[in-house]
């Protein structure tokens, strides 16, 4: 790119569930700010992630996948993503290219057909690196045919190609303006919130199929000591009490996983040795308690 000028703006990624938005956010950073997992609803709020660089800065609204809900925290979810398209410079819709469309990407075009001209719109299609080679033209077709007036590219998030190409894209999409947050910030995120995110990302990925839609993380305690460790205490929140054995493991050999998992990703992240002790409680179908959901940070923002 040969601007000069500085662009800056606000960029929401949506999409349907699992199709790769916090890896993709992750990736341009250059470093992990959203939890990700092979399960889908992995992240459950909006989070922002920010590129900062010498002629741009680009505000990522990571955002929860658009689905058929099913329950209150479905709900929820998609209202979160639905919410974060207002407001911002530019929309990245990401699709999964090594599968046709499905229901969830027609409602989710049929969405973005409907958002004002003045806000541009970019389709990428995601692991790219998973489609056989000589489809990729017809897979492109598939989506484009479900979105009016929009420029496509083709990334793999997980083998970082077509990066380079989609941050230059992206700034040239942007208006000139000035950065809206300091050069070293690259979240809006509490290192408390990543902290349970990533607690429930480690019980994503090592807990059954059964279990994972019914979990949610709450940070009780999260101290400074003053030997530079961070203390934290959490409670894990399920729907049964089958799915609490389930979570404890035999001997309680399958929570100390999680929380051995957890512990090495929250040190990578701040940077310092962490003691985290973690419990295992039940709320009985708590997805559909507006009282827990509210405790959990999974309520609608006042305006």
């Amino acid at each position: 790119m040969t601007d000069s000028a500085h662009h800056s703006g606000f960029i929401a990624i949506i999409g349907r569930p699992n199709v790769g938005k916090s890896t993709l956010l992750n990736a341009l950073l250059g470093q992990k700010v959203a939890a990700v997992s092979p399960r889908p609803q992995t992240t459950r709020t909006r989070q922002l992630g920010i590129l900062t660089l010498k002629n741009a800065q680009l505000v990522f609204v990571d955002t929860p996948g658009i689905h058929q809900a099913r329950h209150k925290l479905g709900e929820f979810l998609n209202y979160e993503a639905e919410e974060a398209l207002e407001g911002v410079d530019l929309i990245l819709w990401l699709v999964d290219a090594a599968a046709p469309p499905t229901g969830d990407d027609i409602r989710i075009a049929d969405l973005l057909n409907k958002v004002p001209p003045r806000i541009p719109r970019l389709l990428v299609l995601n692991k790219m690196d998973l489609v056989p080679p000589g489809d990729e033209s017809a897979r492109s077709e598939e989506y484009l045919k479900l979105l009016e007036e929009v420029e496509v590219l083709q990334v793999s998030a997980t083998k970082k190609l077509g990066l380079d190409d989609l941050r230059e894209k992206l700034i040239g999409m942007l208006p000139e303006r000035p950065a809206d947050y300091p050069e070293e910030q690259v979240t809006d995120s509490y290192e408390r919130d990543i902290a349970s995110d990533l607690i429930r990302e480690a019980c994503l990925k090592i807990l059954r199929d059964e279990v994972p839609h019914s979990l949610a993380v709450r940070v009780d305690e999260f101290k400074e000591r003053e030997n530079g460790m961070a203390y934290i205490a959490a409670t894990i929140f399920v729907e049964r009490e089958s799915q609490k054995g389930i979570v404890i493991g035999e001997g309680g050999k399958m929570l100390k996983s999680i929380g051995s998992a957890a512990r090495k990703e929250i040190e990578e992240m701040g940077g310092r040795k962490v003691f985290l002790e973690v419990r295992v409680k039940v709320s009985k179908d708590w997805r559909d308690n507006p009282n827990m959901l509210s405790q959990f940070g999974y309520s609608k923002r006042k305006s």
